[in-house]
């Protein structure tokens, strides 16, 4: 999904009344979908997802943006342009294909100078926060695990998404509480107009596989459909084995497809999102039957007998982890530690008591300018790893608020051994995925048990390139959580060539830009 990637008050008693529905067939921000070639157009415009009238940062007008799909082995084409004009949001932007690998293409990532240049140069954590998200949809015309569902098209994505009124860089430093959270872009606030929900139609007897895409700024979100089981078959874009669940935890950036068989009588359900902090604004959209009445639905919310936890996910035909098993005995050993302080409150995070700050210069451009590995910047946030080694990763939370913090690693999947809240590991069959969580959902100052505190992942390092690794709650990426994992620099120019020329003007084009527009830096 591209990251250019529920929250709405209810009032208690749509529990026990049929109220006539002011909601509308939404299953997505546009019904149609693009690509594999398409042009993002990049703006502002005053929404109101929730009713609330707030200027944002919309791809084609919408936001989420609209859907892009296209076929596993597609060549995508896709034209950015920059029209954006508010100053009150920043106004250089770029695209971040949030889950693509980037095989030999590092330079298409689109990240920020963590890792490369953007386009124009850099994309910023607050424009995701301000709008700038979409789903990106690759389908594999030969899926295994086909024959478990039925529909599967543009109709069954479904985008969850935290909300804010202010503009997201007064949240910086901040501890953040949204407004409210948008399912498919729709949601309401505490106080506010019975606003449009989105409405998902399905039709008895069929069986439906929702692609779940979590696209918050900072909230995790359990997500769950009245009166339905969910079986998992993918997480992150890898497949996993069926696994039956009723409610999902899904942190910023995760992704999951679960099928859903329509096997319960015609009606209307509420389908749930209820985020890990103000829970009063608990986000909601429509599962209606066909035939049933257009009113919101009447079902209660009943505690969950079967929530997902994430050991119990197991990749599909797994050959087991990547390399030796047993603690340790990868052929490169990390060890993350993170830290947190408060400096005249301003919010900092330490990985191995350091604060990332993004360099004037983005890493690969060093690597291809030949700059010694040793000497990359910034200075103890770049780690070196040698080509083609196993590299298991421990990251311990010492000290950092805020929790579970979604990692998320560029450039690869990962297998996970070790889960937070889990004290063994799993070298045989773990779930393999791009985002995990570390760490206890707490508060500053309360302490996380020592089981939640460790999280371990693995992966070989083929893909030439520096990579992103950090938190993937927005504002603690500005706010220093993160690293970059610099993989065989001395092979990164072949191993990326050739490098576009429109790539090596970008930061050119930038420091030009700084120049002649400092107020907008």
């Amino acid at each position: 999904m591209f990251i250019l990637f529920l929250f709405v008050s209810l009032i208690s008693s749509i529990n026990a009344t049929s109220i006539v529905s002011r909601s509308q067939s939404y299953p997505l921000s546009q019904p149609a979908a693009h690509g594999p070639t398409t042009q993002l157009t990049i703006s502002n415009k005053v929404i109101s997802p929730d009713g609330f009238n707030r200027s944002a940062i919309v791809v084609n007008g919408e936001s989420p943006g609209h859907l892009i799909t296209g076929q596993k082995g597609d060549t995508f084409n896709i034209e950015v342009v920059n029209q954006l004009s508010e100053k009150s949001m920043l106004l250089l932007t770029g695209v971040h294909w949030h889950g693509i690998d980037q095989y030999k293409t590092n330079y298409y990532d689109g990240a920020t100078r963590r890792a490369l240049s953007g386009i124009t140069v850099i994309i910023l954590f607050n424009m995701q926060c301000d709008g700038l998200r979409g789903p990106l949809i690759i389908y594999d015309p030969e899926d295994p695990s086909a024959h478990m569902y039925d529909v599967d098209d543009a109709s069954t994505v479904i985008t969850l998404t935290d909300w804010y009124h202010p503009v997201a860089h007064k949240l910086l430093h901040t501890i953040p509480a949204a407004n409210s959270t948008l399912i498919n872009g729709l949601g309401r606030y505490a106080g506010g107009p019975q606003s449009d929900l989105a409405v998902i139609n399905i039709t008895r007897g069929k069986r439906y596989r929702f692609r779940l895409i979590q696209m918050s700024c900072e909230a995790n979100i359990k997500f769950s459909i009245d009166g339905h089981n969910l079986t998992i078959i993918e997480a992150d874009g890898q497949l996993t084995e069926p696994l039956v669940v009723d409610q999902l935890q899904i942190l910023a950036g995760q992704r999951y497809s679960v099928v859903l068989e329509a096997n319960q009588s015609v009606d209307n359900y509420w389908i749930r999102g209820i985020p890990n902090m103000n829970q009063i604004y608990n986000g909601s959209a429509i599962l209606r039957y066909h035939g049933a009445l257009k009113a919101e639905p009447t079902t209660l919310d009943t505690p969950s007998t079967k929530p997902l936890k994430e050991t119990d996910l197991h990749a599909l035909n797994s050959s087991g982890a990547v390399g030796t098993p047993g603690y340790g005995n990868a052929d490169i050993n990390i060890a993350l530690e993170v830290y947190f302080k408060n400096i005249t409150n301003k919010f900092h995070f330490y990985v191995n008591e350091t604060e990332f700050k993004a360099p004037e210069n983005p890493v690969l451009s060093q690597i291809l300018e030949g700059t010694d590995p040793s000497q990359l910047q910034p200075k103890g946030s770049v780690h070196v790893l040698e080509p083609n080694k196993v590299v298991q990763l421990t990251m311990i939370m010492i000290d950092a608020p805020g929790g579970p913090h979604p990692m998320h690693l560029h450039g690869h999947p990962f297998d996970v051994v070790q889960s937070a809240g889990n004290s063994t590991f799993n070298y045989v069959n773990p779930v393999r995925r791009d985002v995990v969580g570390v760490g206890c959902e707490n508060g500053a100052g309360v302490e996380c048990k020592d089981n939640e505190k460790q999280v371990v992942i693995r992966w070989v390092t083929d893909n030439y390139g520096p990579w992103s690794l950090h938190c993937h709650i927005d504002f603690h990426i500005d706010e220093g959580f993160a690293v970059v994992m610099a993989e065989s620099p001395q092979d990164t120019r072949a191993h990326v060539s050739p490098v576009p020329n429109e790539w090596e003007r970008l930061c050119p084009i930038y420091e030009a830009y700084k120049r002649t527009h400092p107020d907008e830096i």
